[in-house]
């Protein structure tokens, strides 16, 4: 239990006057206080990880404990992360109690590189550096004595980056599970309430049984049924997918049934309901991969690993009983105006029929905007504008930090070439949320959903077959130098 204890000390350091969230973000604003003594409620806290369940480690005399690690989104190969909950009883007076519950999150690689394309398939057990090797992954002599010992096979990952946050969300989740099953007994012999809450309601999960990530902040005021959060990307990242996986999980864990509205071709509808729903085998796979979307020799990163890594993502979720979909609305042969009008009318149809759902619609940047006109035509009529008054919208701008993305941009003359360029973005963390402006601004977003460092993510054809994690052509072009024109539509 050493190296609990070590782990927890830093954290505390990191991590101190993390308290609170932004105001209206979904993110509880207090701590959840337990009054009684915090040796009264420490075992209902280990129940409630025994029940849901989360295996763990404790180190008791310090009231600490240390669950093992749950891959996201329930043990896809895809997945690529991997999460775990250091919990901290704190004792605030002789009387009174909380908890810290610091989600830690891991990659399957140092630099939270493609997603599934580093775990450790093999018997090999070591860290991945050779013989006098400076260790640079920041582990602790505790922290390899202990991937020494896990398994090999699918629970076993290589050294990968690690951050660790104050988990808000998880904390009221214990405690609305916990609270109930505190009563004591007052000197009249009467049941008083052990515990106050001093933040809003948080939905609960009946069971912990998937894994969702980090909470989104400023997605569960936005999650309305029978709404829609159009999301203009940047296409060919690693990033804005898994947004929407974790978008689409936590949604659902938290009750409401969520479709997934994708910009592949509609002759691709059935091919994509058909796998969602299926049990993901190799033939699976193949079913959904052989279309020509796939192999099609532009590629403009709606067809890439992320985005097949996305559909595998979705297929768990309805798996562990989540209610997830997805719909396909592109209509390739269409130009101009009337493409436009068919994807608003394929999206709207789609609502209509489901108004009891939520809707997290995935789409270019131009597609997106809520205002009459581009650069190139005045009169133009974005999805964006299409929409709006007959749906519930909120339609979000992409914002990240610098990293790469798969791009195609006009290259010297009139030739568009795609491959993995810089693209260029702010700082604003390394957490994903969501910003709702006061009004529309000048393109007619009303606001953005922000993912942090952006990577490229290749053509899923550069997988091979596209099936996440294979590995028999994986070579990556190295990204080319020099600004470019990122093409978002």
């Amino acid at each position: 239990m050493r190296s609990v204890r070590l782990f927890s000390v830093g954290l505390l350091l990191l991590l101190a006057g993390c308290a609170t969230g932004p105001k209206g973000s979904g993110i509880p604003d207090e701590e959840a206080i337990y009054d009684v003594p915090l040796e009264e409620f420490w075992p209902s806290v280990r129940q409630f990880f025994t029940d849901n369940p989360l295996a763990f480690r404790e180190d008791p005399g310090n009231f600490v404990l240390e669950t093992e690690w749950r891959e996201e989104f329930g043990g896809s190969k895809v997945a690529g992360f991997w999460h775990r909950y250091l919990v901290l009883g704190k004792r605030e007076t002789p009387t009174r109690g909380k908890l810290w519950i610091i989600r830690v999150t891991r990659s399957s690689g140092r630099t939270l590189a493609t997603a599934g394309d580093e775990l450790d398939w093999g018997v090999n057990r070591t860290v991945g550096q050779g013989p006098g090797a400076t260790d640079a992954s920041g582990w602790s002599m505790e922290d390899h004595a202990e991937f020494q010992g896990r398994p090999i096979g699918e629970n076993a990952i290589v050294a990968g980056s690690a951050q660790g946050s104050r988990d808000l969300v998880m904390e009221w989740k214990v405690f609305h599970a916990v609270a109930p099953t505190l009563a004591r007994k007052a000197p009249d012999g009467k049941e008083t309430e052990v515990a106050k809450a001093e933040a809003p309601e948080v939905k609960t999960v009946p069971a912990l049984a998937v894994e969702c990530g980090m909470p989104i902040i400023g997605l569960p005021p936005e999650v309305k049924p029978g709404g829609v959060m159009l999301l203009g990307e940047l296409h060919g990242t690693q990033e804005v997918p898994r947004f929407v996986a974790q978008g689409a999980c936590q949604t659902a864990s938290n009750g409401t049934p969520v479709t997934v509205g994708l910009e592949l071709p509609v002759e691709n509808q059935q091919r994509v309901a058909t796998f969602i729903r299926s049990a993901g085998s190799e033939d699976d796979w193949l079913k959904l991969m052989e279309a020509p979307f796939w192999r099609n020799p532009y590629q403009d990163g709606r067809s890439s690993e992320a985005m097949a890594n996305l559909l595998e993502q979705l297929r768990q979720l309805r798996a562990r009983g989540l209610d997830v979909d997805a719909f396909v609305f592109d209509h390739p042969g269409l130009k101009g105006q009337e493409h436009e009008d068919a994807m608003a009318a394929t999206v709207l149809s789609r609502v209509r029929q489901a108004p009891g759902r939520f809707f997290l619609v995935m789409t270019g940047n131009i597609h997106a905007r809520g205002i009459i006109g581009l650069p190139w035509d005045n009169i133009y009529r974005p999805m964006g504008v299409l929409l709006s008054g007959k749906v519930e919208l909120l339609s979000l701008d992409m914002a990240y930090n610098s990293g790469s993305a798969w791009i195609c941009a006009v290259e010297g003359g009139a030739q568009v070439e795609c491959g993995v360029r810089p693209a260029r973005g702010k700082d604003n963390g390394e957490r994903f949320f969501v910003h709702r402006f006061e009004r529309q601004n000048k393109a007619g977003y009303h606001g953005f959903f922000y993912v942090g460092p952006v990577t490229a993510s290749l053509p899923a054809v550069h997988r091979g077959l596209g099936r996440p994690g294979s590995r028999d052509n994986s070579h990556q072009p190295p990204v080319k130098q020099g600004d470019a024109l990122a093409s978002r539509q």
